[in-house]
């Protein structure tokens, strides 16, 4: 890893299961991307840790060079990037995201 910020990172995705990067906290979003998907995550019922970005800008600025992706919130499931805001609501609303958990070993609560 060239960056500190980015060995970071990489333990925080490769030492939990679910890891959202969003900006706020899964109990206060700070912006409407980021409560879109801890909304699904909380519904699918999956244990995630939810780390604010805000809170460093060495952070905020190196999540999107770890990825090569410009956008947040990002989503990681067993160290691998899904995807941010809108893949996620799309994959959720398709079914692929509660099978993709499930395939990852994440339990997901079935649908009621």
């Amino acid at each position: 890893m060239a960056e500190p910020i980015h060995a970071f990172i990489d333990n925080e995705v490769k030492s939990n299961d679910v890891v959202l990067f969003m900006k706020g906290t899964p109990d206060f979003p700070m912006c409407g991307f980021s409560g879109q998907v801890v909304q699904i995550l909380n519904h699918l019922g999956v244990p995630y840790k939810g780390i604010n970005v805000l809170e460093n800008d060495q952070l905020r600025d190196g999540i999107k060079t770890y990825t090569n992706w410009p956008t947040i919130p990002q989503l990681y499931v067993k160290g691998e990037f899904v995807g941010g805001c809108d893949i996620v609501r799309e994959m959720f609303q398709q079914g692929e995201l509660q099978s993709h958990m499930s395939g990852a070993g994440v339990p997901v609560k079935t649908s009621v």
